[in-house]
């Protein structure tokens, strides 16, 4: 009968178990009450306690802290003392989780991640070194940039043939000078190439008055503002595969930084030109773009389905590496 007339067929364990592809053995098992495990009695044969930390001891010890197991084992029975196999000397190790190196490892110290704010230009600036590949295989020149973190700006640039500290020690007072920076004003932030840990880097910015930090080794994103700035730069249409001489170089980035700073609109600058944020014409643009979207509003409202169309602000304040809300 139907089992909707209130009857159920009842089918044995056998063909249950058949159809559901579950053997019997297993049905019965799960049926039963499980049992404690029973503790396993030590073996007479084992360790003492006593004779555990002996080894233990022995293993780290200064004399054998870079020996393994077997030699520890071989050197004490030349000398005519036997502990236990060296079979058990891994065990005993393997109960502490001493299966390893047992000396005392450097370890490199913890470096805290740099958390910069800028609020307004010339207060945090972030230089880096880049290579642009010469006329032949393995030749190079470097182009050295300081940016603006606020605003993107590139306040100074230089290509030479070389990395060296007593360069960018030049350009770093150069760029300085140029923007009227003051004593306590600025951070200049770099990662930790040999030139931005530089004794006369770091004496120059001393005596500017200039705060430096650097990124945390072999972390990338702790300077990603000049990462993203030479990214902007060798993806250019016109940026050659390689260049001819280092004059080629310096004829091919001056109009690009004219152009970088003068007429590329950032998208992180609510679509405003580097150097219109720099020098604090922010306001005056943002306001002649609202008078443009009013006119366009009150012409066809019909096409705005928000409402009223607002040019891209401004962002307030700009991070290296945001501290987490709590």
């Amino acid at each position: 009968m139907k089992a909707s007339e209130g009857l159920f067929l009842h089918v044995g364990v056998s063909a249950a178990c058949q159809t559901l592809g579950v053997p019997r053995s297993s049905f019965y098992r799960a049926r039963q009450p499980k049992q404690k495990a029973r503790p396993r009695p030590a073996p007479r044969r084992a360790l003492s306690q006593e004779e555990c930390a002996l080894v233990r001891a022995a293993l780290n010890s200064e004399r054998f802290q870079d020996s393994s197991p077997r030699e520890v084992y071989a050197t004490l029975l030349d000398e005519s003392t036997y502990l236990c196999s060296w079979r058990t000397m891994y065990r005993v190790l393997e109960e502490h989780q001493e299966v390893r190196e047992r000396r005392n490892q450097l370890r490199h110290p913890i470096y805290s991640k740099p958390e910069l704010l800028a609020t307004g230009p010339n207060q945090l600036w972030s230089w880096d070194i880049t290579k642009l590949k010469g006329p032949v295989k393995w030749s190079y020149y470097y182009l050295y940039t300081i940016l603006d973190v606020f605003s993107r700006y590139v306040p100074g640039w230089m290509i030479a043939d070389r990395e060296l500290s007593r360069l960018a020690e030049e350009l770093i007072a150069a760029t300085c000078e140029k923007q009227g920076i003051q004593p306590g004003q600025l951070i200049l932030h770099a990662d930790r190439g040999s030139s931005m840990h530089s004794k006369p880097v770091a004496l120059l910015l001393a005596d500017l008055g200039v705060t430096k930090t650097h990124s945390r080794p072999h972390v990338s994103n702790d300077n990603p503002y000049s990462e993203s700035q030479f990214k902007t730069m060798k993806y250019r249409p016109d940026y050659p595969e390689r260049f001819g001489c280092i004059e080629d170089a310096r004829a091919w980035a001056r109009p690009f930084f004219h152009w970088y700073n003068h007429d590329h609109h950032h998208t992180a600058l609510g679509l405003m030109t580097p150097a219109t944020v720099h020098y604090g014409q922010a306001q005056e643009v943002t306001d002649q773009r609202q008078q443009v979207l009013q006119v366009a509003f009150a012409a066809h409202p019909e096409r705005f389905v928000r409402g009223e169309p607002k040019p891209p602000s401004l962002p307030q304040e700009v991070w290296i590496n945001r501290p987490q809300s709590s």
